[in-house]
This record gives C-alpha cells, structure tokens and sequence, in this order.
C-alpha cells in the first residue's frame, strides 16, 4: 500500500515514514501544505496521514479540497489541538478519522490497518486465504499450508498489494505505484525481480504456480493459489 504523509514537523514525520516503510509500505513525505496537495493530486494513494496545521495550506484546507476534486482516498488528520470542535471540523471537511498529539505508533498503525481495511467502502479480510496460500496483513506472515514462508518486507508488500487484486492483472507501474516510493526512478523491471525472489519462495518448494505472467500487461495472482 502506497501512504503520503503531510506533517511539517520534519523528524515526526521521518519517524514515522521509516517505521512505515520497515512494515511494508510505499511512504512519500511532503512538508508543507502545497506540496501536500500537489503531492495527493498528483500521486495515486491509498491513504493520506494529514497533520492539521501546516505552513501554505492547512489540512482542512487540504482535505476539503481533495473531496471537492472527488477523491475519496482515506484521511486520517494528526493534529496538536485537542478539542471536539477542532475533531468536528476535521471529519466535516471529509476526513475519516482524526489521532492527536502525542500518539502511540502502536494506534497510529491501528488506524492506518482499519482505513486501508474500510478502503472502497468494504472490509478487507484480515487474512487472505487462495488455496493452501495464506497472507496475513496484520502479522506480515505467509504460510504454504502450515509451513511459514519467510519474505522480505518488500516482497511481502508486492504479495500484499497482489492480494487486494486477486484474479485481476496488475501491470509493473502499478505495483511500483503502490508499492515503490515516489522518489523511486529506477528501472521498473526491480518488479519483475521482486516476483521471481517471490516465486521462487511461495511457489517452487510447493509445487505451485500462485502468480502468472501476461507478457506485455502484467501478473496475476490466483484465487486458488495455484
């Protein structure tokens, strides 16, 4: 899952991006409220973590905007204020939950897990199960039957966001849209890299064939598991 973060406060924000990316996810920084807004037009995210008082444009500026461009991408506001009113204000403006200052990273991930799960106005499964192949988003596991397969977060990440689009094909600019951060220029076949090192883990010791390729549009992962 690819998450933009809008805080101003710079080590809050390196924080908590680092420890966001040692999970799994895609994590893009902006530091003021402009950036943050051309970053959220710009970029396609699955979640925005959206400090209220920013330098430019605040975040219920921000946020008011987005859902006047129509998009619905989820919004969790961080804010130093602690008021009922300035919650109110948060959510009427379009934001889908509200974390004030100081906050556990322990929430903060909690939060984060439940908007992804309420993403599209339905609830993800908390553990995917195609066949024999179980992903478990929460504990960052996969399993082959009962044997536990150790992957790296990134590949864990590229298995994950496969999973959210069971049956569907994915090309590589998605994955790398979802899964890679906004700074990342390289070369996009890192993609096809990531899917071997994935294969080659989920598939070949077992006997199974849980993603396929379709040259020239991209991969599929099998309801079934292969």
């Amino acid at each position: 899952m690819r998450l933009l973060i809008v805080e101003d406060e710079k080590r809050l924000a390196e924080v908590v991006a680092a420890g966001l990316s040692a999970e799994g996810y895609a994590v893009d920084v902006a530091n003021d409220g402009p950036t943050g807004l051309s970053r959220a037009r710009a970029g396609v995210y699955d979640l925005i973590i959206l400090d209220i008082m920013l330098p430019g444009l605040n975040g219920y500026q921000i946020c008011a905007r987005l859902r006047a461009d129509g998009d619905e991408t989820p919004v969790l506001m961080l804010t130093a204020k602690d008021g009922e009113y300035d919650e109110a204000e948060g959510l009427d403006t379009g934001a889908d939950d509200y974390l004030t200052k100081p906050f556990s990273y322990v929430v903060l991930q909690a939060r984060i897990r439940a908007l992804l799960r309420r993403r599209g106005g339905s609830v993800a499964p908390t553990v995917w199960r195609f066949g024999d192949l179980t992903v478990e988003p929460a504990a960052k596991r996969v399993l082959r039957g009962d044997t536990e397969v150790g992957l790296t977060a990134k590949e864990f990440a590229v298995l994950e966001y496969l999973s959210h689009r069971v049956g569907e094909v994915v090309s590589k600019a998605d994955i790398l849209e979802h899964v890679w951060d906004f700074t990342y220029d390289g070369d996009v076949n890192i993609v096809e890299v990531y899917i071997s090192n994935i294969r080659r883990k989920i598939d070949t010791p077992f006997g199974r064939s849980a993603i396929t390729t379709l040259r020239g549009a991209g991969y599929r992962l099998a309801a079934d598991g292969g």
